[in-house]
This record gives structure tokens, sequence and C-alpha cells, in this order.
């Protein structure tokens, strides 16, 4: 018997074969079919390769169906690559770049090269060095691997505890106003609004176009790009096509959330986009180029529909610049973009919430009683509302699990979490630290919200409900207005903000942004809320006024609207029951007040009566509606149709003094 060296013995003990140390050798069946056969790999990265199921590196596709079911996959590549050349393509040199699908990293991939026509290619002049390169397409990636790219590639990007990527948008952590611009041509010269109180700063097409040029010069010259093509408008008769290339894998996550996902038979069947973002932002505009006053520039070409990002990676200018192009596109189409949170009962009753920030609209649209259709953009047709988004963006700062849990479980893996500060060992996010922002922001897919309705489309909206934080405090809780003062405070878009926290300063300030969302409308304010009055008087919605600001006296001296009660009044708005109770109409803004609100003090309705000094109440209220009026004059030179009445009418329904 042979020793293993450490004086134990090796053999057999009662005719079975002996194991370590002397015990009896684990005997296995031999497996009938044979075994599994080896694994055929010399190295690693074969068996990584292995590891992964061979598909397109972008949305699966679920069998050979649509338009291009006759193709092979390769002839499908090939499409794709050959309209996003297309895309890419230098207007002065009338020609895209040579693209290869898939991530120059993956050295053991063999890249498909797209074999255009020779004419497609062809530069007019002569050959660069860029053109001895191929530019890789990352074209629909899913959310792993953007996290993959974004993680590997982009300074700055990190997982946090909940799953969610935490990554930075530059120099600029929220939108630059100042900086967008829109070409006025013929066509948009006529039907856009310009001038004094627009947000429409103009450029002409020239510059458009050498900013175009820089922005797609950038793209070409880097390795790889990021291109999504989506949807946006939940209306499947109305959806618009849209196409993003961008150069970082963070704005590619962010733009797969905020628009709606394509199907992998909805992706065969893409085709040309109808409308296409060039987001180079990572790299600056040209600063003695005309027009421009900074090195930041978002343009947008209505003409060519398009739009050039220079000089500013914050994501939301993607979502809004899109937003702008629904505000004109589908009045176009007699559909009313609107910027408003939308939520709908169980038995069908939709209600929409317009407000500016601190007004409560995402709170009180957000309810567990009722399905969310989305948070803040919607087009309203001749079928009903739509959601123009698939995904929310939803403010972080400050956020608790206990006030916004939805918002609070949204956030994990797929959300991509701006400029947030965490823990560096635990990745644990602290929501109050304002060190990189205060902008911090959450971006994930609408159906991330439990209560959800997917599709995010719903019936004509019974209630329209206008939110105002009166830091005057002269407002009443709740007020029922008639159609003329529906347009008139849709117009105004109020709110008031505290003006700081300094010591001794108390005086509140007045904020007005038209239809509740100036920076992106197009038209005049008027043609919206002519647009929104219409579809009201045709479907029987109710406009309402609701003030989640001050009571018993204005900031300072009074103290805010308990939420409660502003839920009751909204509960009450819900159910009908606030259109069957008794009003009485306020002076100065003529408002219809009610004189009981179920769950809610009588006494706090009218609110001349939490006011003590009731001469302060007075002057205090006439400041206001001073304000509003001052706001107002900016919109008298634009008249509605043939003639001035209905301009004339709504200017009657504002204070009166």
């Amino acid at each position: 018997m042979a020793s293993n060296g450490n004086g134990n013995a090796i053999g057999k003990a009662n005719g079975v074969p002996a194991g370590r140390n002397g015990l009896p050798k684990i005997q296995t069946a031999k497996r009938q079919d044979g075994g599994a056969p080896t694994v055929k790999a010399q190295t690693i990265d074969e068996l990584h390769s292995l590891q992964k199921k061979k598909s397109a590196p972008t949305t699966p596709l679920d069998g050979a169906q649509g338009a291009f079911a006759t193709m092979t996959e390769e002839e499908r590549h090939k499409q794709q690559l050959q309209s996003i050349s297309a895309s890419l393509a230098s207007l002065t040199r009338e020609t895209g770049p040579k693209l290869v699908r898939g991530d120059p990293a993956r050295q053991s991939e063999t890249p498909r090269v797209s074999h255009a026509p020779d004419h497609h290619f062809a530069p007019t002049f002569s050959a660069s060095d860029s053109s001895l390169k191929f530019t890789h397409v990352l074209y629909n990636l899913s959310p792993a691997e953007l996290y993959e790219q974004a993680i590997k590639y982009e300074k700055g990007s990190f997982i946090t505890s909940s799953g969610a990527l935490a990554t930075l948008s530059g120099a600029k952590t929220g939108r630059s106003p100042k900086d967008k611009r829109v070409v006025r041509d013929d066509t948009t010269e006529d039907e856009l609004w310009w001038g004094k109180g627009s947000p429409n700063i103009e450029m002409d097409e020239h510059t458009f176009l050498v900013n175009r040029e820089r922005a797609v010069d950038y793209l070409n010259s880097l390795d790889k790009v990021f291109v999504n093509d989506q949807f946006l408008n939940w209306d499947p008769e109305n959806r618009i096509k849209v196409r993003i290339v961008s150069a970082r894998a963070y704005h590619s996550l962010f733009m797969h959330n905020m628009c709606i996902r394509p199907t992998p038979e909805e992706l065969e069947n893409f085709g040309t986009p109808d409308f296409t973002i060039y987001n180079a932002g990572q790299f600056p505009c040209n600063r003695y180029t005309h027009y421009m006053t900074s090195s930041t520039s978002i343009d947008l070409n209505l003409g060519r529909r398009e739009m050039v990002i220079l000089g500013t990676q914050y994501a939301g200018e993607m979502k809004k610049g899109l937003f702008g192009v629904m505000h004109y596109l589908m009045p176009m189409r007699q559909i009313l973009s609107l910027h408003s949170g939308c939520n709908m009962g169980k038995d069908g009753d939709v209600a929409l919430f317009f407000g500016l920030s601190g007004t409560g609209k995402t709170t009180l649209s957000t309810d567990h009683n009722r399905y969310l259709i989305g948070d803040d953009e919607h087009c309203w047709s001749d079928k009903g509302v739509s959601n123009i988004e698939g995904g929310c963006y939803a403010k972080c700062i400050d956020l608790s699990r206990e006030k916004e849990p939805d918002i609070w479980n949204a956030i994990k893996f797929g959300t991509v979490l701006e400029n947030v500060v965490f823990d560096e060992h635990t990745r644990e996010v602290d929501y109050l630290d304002k060190s990189v922002t205060e902008n911090t922001r959450a971006a994930y897919p609408i159906e991330y919200i439990p209560n959800a309705k997917i599709p995010c489309v719903g019936p004509h909206p019974k209630n329209v409900i206008l939110l105002a934080c009166d830091a005057f405090g002269v407002l009443p809780p709740v007020s029922k207005l008639n159609l003329a003062q529906t347009m008139y405070h849709f117009i105004s878009g109020y709110t008031a903000l505290v003006a700081g926290t300094e010591e001794g300063v108390k005086e509140p300030r007045a904020t007005f942004s038209a239809c509740f969302g100036a920076a992106f409308i197009m038209l005049h304010p008027t043609k919206y809320a002519a647009m929104l009055a219409s579809k009201m008087e045709k479907h029987g919605a109710t406009g309402w006024l609701v003030n989640t600001g001050w009571s018993g006296g204005s900031y300072g001296a009074g103290s805010r609207m308990k939420l409660a009660y502003t839920r009751k009044i909204i509960d009450a708005i819900h159910s009908g029951k606030l259109l069957n109770a008794n009003y009485k109409k306020t002076e100065v803004f003529g408002l219809e007040i009610p004189t009981e609100v179920e769950g809610v003090p009588s006494d706090i309705l009218d609110p001349i009566n939490t006011w003590s000094n009731k001469k302060a109440y007075k002057e205090t209220l006439l400041k206001l509606g001073g304000l509003f009026k001052s706001n107002f004059e900016v919109f008298l030179d634009y008249k509605i149709g043939k003639d001035a009445k209905l301009t004339e009418e709504i200017v009657a329904a504002g204070p009166n003094f």
C-alpha cells in the first residue's frame, strides 16, 4: 500500500477505491447522455463571448416581423447605418461618416461596415485624416449596456446603493434659456411668437448651419457615438419619431428613460426620423459666431427639424427642446400641447394640473387613489389626453421616503441621478446636500411609478386645476373659474416666491410664466389659451384656481396652507362635490369661492376672514391685482381671430379695480 507522504495509506477499503485519509472515494453514476460538451474556449475573451447570447447589440428583435421581414439582419443593419450616416452628413462636404456598428473596445468582435453606394460617401472636398477612420455607432443600447459605457469611460459616473446611475452634467447644472435660439425664416416669421416677453431668441439659417457643422464635425471625430431612435406622444396617430445623436452614455440613458421606448417591431419599421438632436454639448460653440453670446448655444431649426446643442451637458436641454418642438407641431394639427401633470380616477375622470415650481403640482397630481398619466408634458386631442414622454424627471432636493415614496422607490437600476452627492463607501445618496447644485434630478421610466397608466392616455379632462403658491396670502384656497377667467389665469401663469432668507426680508415676489411654461412655448400664449377654452367648452371641463400658498397674511405674518386641506379640496374637485357647493364672489379678482368644503374650515375659504388687519389685506390684494395687470400688458397687442372680442373678454376676466 502506498503512502501519501503524511503517513496515510492510499489504497482500497473493502474493494472500494480509497479517497484522502483512507476514506472511501465517492462514486458517481455515469451520465447516459454522455454529459455536457466541453467549452471550447482558449482565452477569457472567448469565454466571455460565449457567455453573451448572440443578438443585435440594441433592443432585441422578436422574430422576423414588420416591413423589413424579407431582409436579412445584415441588410437591416446596413440600412440603419446608412440612415444614421445621412443624419450625420456634413453639409459642407455633402457626406456622412463611415459607420461601424458596435463598441470599438470589443476587439474580439468583427466590425460590420456599411457598404453604402459610393456616391453616398464620396467626399466633394479632398480627403482628410477623418475620412480614414470609422465612427462606431452604439445604437439603442439597453440600460445595462449604457451603465457599462458610463462607468468605463465617463468620469463622475457611479452606481449608487439603490442601483441608480449617478452622473455629472458638467459646469451647467440647469437649463440656459438665454442661450436657446430659434431660426427665424419665412415660415416661422409669422407663426412663432417674437419680441417682448417671448422666449424665442432669433438666429438665422446660416448661423444655425455653422453651429450644426461644428456639432457634426465633433461627433464624427469621436471613436463612437450613441444613437437613440424613439417616440414622443403616446397617441399612436400623432406620435413623433425622434433621433438623438450624443457623445455620452449618460445622455443616451437619459433619453432612453424620457422618450417613449419602441418595441422591437417598431424599431424595425422606424425609418427616417421626424426630428433629430445633435448633442455635442462637450464641445463649445465659437463665441465669435454671429448671434453667439457665450460658449453655450441650443439651436432649434423647425424647417430642418433639427436641434443642435453646444457647450452644455445638462440633459434637460434635450427634454425641453423636444417639448418646444411639440408646442409647435401639435397645434398645427389642432392638438393642444400642455405643460401639466395629469391623472385619472378609477371611474375614468381625468384632471390636468398646471403649476410652476413650488406650487405642489407633482405632490397633488401623484395620488395613490388615481392613475398617473404623466407628470409634466401632455397633448389634448379630439380623442382625449396623452402623455408626450415615456418617463419622469423629478427634483431630488430634500427627497425623503416619507414625503415622496413613489419617487424614492423609482430611484433604482435604470434611473439616472444628476449631480447628487453620495457617501464614498456606501454609495448612499444624501438628498439634502446641495454641494453640486440645488437642481438635483432623477430621470426614470414612467412604469417605475406603481400606479402609472400604461399606455399613458386617457379620456377628455373633467377638471383643469391651476395651482398658485400665493405668498401674498390674498388668493382663496379654491375658486371656480369661468372660461374667460381660466384663459386669463392660464396666460398669466402666476405664483409667488419668497424673496429670500436674509434677516428682515419678508416681501414676497410675484412671478409669471405664460401658460405655466413660458420658456417652452413657441406660439403666442393667447393661441394656447383659446385652444384650451375651446376644448374645455366642447367637453364640459371646469376650471379651478387653487392657492397652495399663504393664509392669514403674507409670508412672514401668515402661515402656509395646510397640505391636508388642499388635498381635501382636490378630492372634492375630483368627486364632483365642489360643483354643487354654494358660491360667493370676491372683490377685485371677481373669483367664485365656495362657502363650504367637506373637511376644510369654512372661515379660511374667504381669505379676508383669516387676516386680523383688514386694511392690510385690501392693500395687499390691490397690490397683487396691479402686478397681474402690469404683467398682462405684454399680451394686449395680440388679437385673437378677426376681431378683438375674445381678447377683450379675457382682459375683463382679470382684476377689476
